[in-house]
């Protein structure tokens, strides 16, 4: 049996903070509960379901007496935002509206969405979803994730792959990921593919060095271009070497001439 935990919720209130900060007394807090999972579904079926996307990898909230503050972390801010922020003005309405209170909006980049667990999750179950190839699209986003910066990266692959009979699990790693050091960045996601064939889910995980550690990228490996010999572009480009020659300086092709003659 696995025993097997999130790396989010392992490390909650240790080195990361809550998504959702707030305290309520005991007859409050089951509707309050319920407004925080309305707040979020409506935001995950708005900007991430619909296009454009706005690529919302985590919503945010933190409840006073009165009012409610939303702070949503996107990859395109641009398309949250919308022109002089008329997409946010529209957004605070219908919240108001749907939980009957105050609430303030606020977004936040994210500079770096190749090293956002949700991000690459949403990324590689889009891309299934087009059937395009999961091992092209899976290494694809790892190689992206190590160039970016990360120590390790791991994304797994279940279901009917290429819409095969029996499903499956394929995963492709790279670099390494300490799930039970608490002191390690590990940041985690999943993601569901909905195929014609049916539903194939995405888990990624993102190890970004120890907390406080400053993240630097890395330049890509430059690939040698492919020449026409059978090793590449150092054979084919490589001079060929004169004919031996024997004691009396001929070549073997002079010798076939004079036999022909």
């Amino acid at each position: 049996m696995g025993q097997k935990t999130s790396p989010i919720g392992f490390r909650t209130g240790i080195t990361l903070g809550w998504q959702s900060t707030w305290f309520a007394p005991k007859a409050d807090y089951g509707n309050l509960l319920v407004e925080d999972q309305k707040i979020r579904r409506y935001v995950d079926e708005k900007y991430n379901r619909r296009m454009p996307r706005g690529a919302v990898a985590k919503t945010e909230i933190i409840r006073t007496r009165s009012d409610v503050k939303v702070t949503l972390h996107s990859g395109r801010p641009g398309i949250v935002i919308g022109p002089r922020g008329g997409e946010v003005d529209k957004l605070r309405d219908e919240l108001e509206q749907m939980i009957g209170r105050k609430v303030t909006v606020n977004v936040v980049e994210i500079k770096d969405p190749e090293l956002n667990a949700a991000l690459v999750a949403e990324s590689v179950a889009e891309q299934l979803g087009k059937r395009a190839s999961f091992r092209r699209t899976m290494k694809q986003h790892c190689e992206d994730a190590m160039n970016a910066g990360s120590k390790g990266v791991k994304i797994i692959c279940s279901g009917r792959l290429g819409g095969a009979e029996m499903a499956r699990k394929e995963t492709q790693k790279m670099g390494s990921i300490p799930l039970h050091t608490l002191d390690a960045n590990v940041d985690y996601a999943t993601a569901t593919a909905r195929t014609t064939y049916g539903a194939v889910g995405v888990k990624a995980w993102i190890y970004k060095g120890k907390f406080g550690e400053k993240i630097e990228p890395r330049q890509p490996r430059r690939r040698r271009p492919r020449g026409r010999g059978a090793f590449g572009a150092a054979t084919a480009n490589r001079p060929r070497s004169a004919p031996a020659k024997d004691s009396k300086g001929s070549t073997q092709g002079d010798k076939l001439a004079k036999k022909k003659d």
